[in-house]
């Protein structure tokens, strides 16, 4: 039997047990937040129960190392839909220790899918056609450099209204604990504060 062929039979039985009645919400998130996190697969459980997110309480995005590489990419915009149409007020990012994104380097990847039969003429056009092929498939060297600045691009984004909560932690994939890097509320009182300045 294969993967897909187990995931339809067991997707039968879930159906006709009627076992998703227990995960019925809205599509609002109850906790009112979206969180960025990596799709690491020892996060899949271990990071709602340690940050007390459960089903409908909350819009998240997954990807490799939560990382947000372009301002105007799928992951803001899912960030931006989350905040005005699905009423999210807070956004979380929440990278991990031992990520497999911390280090990595394109020659690996590159090494890897001519391997499994992608050609060097395929690499050297998305090359020669503009594609930084090198940048988009690296890494970064320190997770918590790489939470800041997902943090830093999603509140500088002027799409972003000003009072919008962005806080950025890691998790620890062992244990769960979480390491506050940046607290999204001190930067809103400062920004409160410096307007009333004004």
């Amino acid at each position: 039997m294969t993967l897909l062929d187990s995931v339809l039979a067991h997707n039968k039985q879930f159906v006709l047990e009627k076992q998703y009645e227990k995960f019925q919400t809205t599509k609002f998130p109850n906790k009112k937040v979206v969180i960025l996190t990596c799709m690491d697969t020892r996060l899949l459980e271990l990071l709602p129960f340690a940050m007390n997110v459960k089903n409908g309480d909350a819009k998240l995005i997954r990807n490799a190392g939560a990382v947000i590489s372009h301002p105007f990419g799928s992951i803001m915009r899912s960030i931006l839909v989350a905040i005005y149409e699905l009423g999210a007020d807070e956004v979380m990012v929440v990278g991990h220790h031992g990520c497999g994104m911390t280090g990595l380097q394109a020659s690996s990847i590159l090494e890897k899918s001519q391997e499994r039969g992608v050609s060097l003429e395929t690499i050297d056009m998305l090359e020669f056609s503009g594609v930084d092929v090198q940048g988009f498939l690296t890494g970064f060297e320190k997770v918590e450099d790489n939470v800041e600045n997902s943090v830093h691009m999603i509140k500088r984004h002027p799409l972003l209204p000003k009072d919008v909560a962005v806080h950025g932690l890691v998790i620890c994939p062992e244990t769960g604990k979480l390491d506050l890097l940046i607290n999204g509320y001190e930067d809103l009182n400062t920004s409160i504060v410096e307007n009333q300045k004004v």
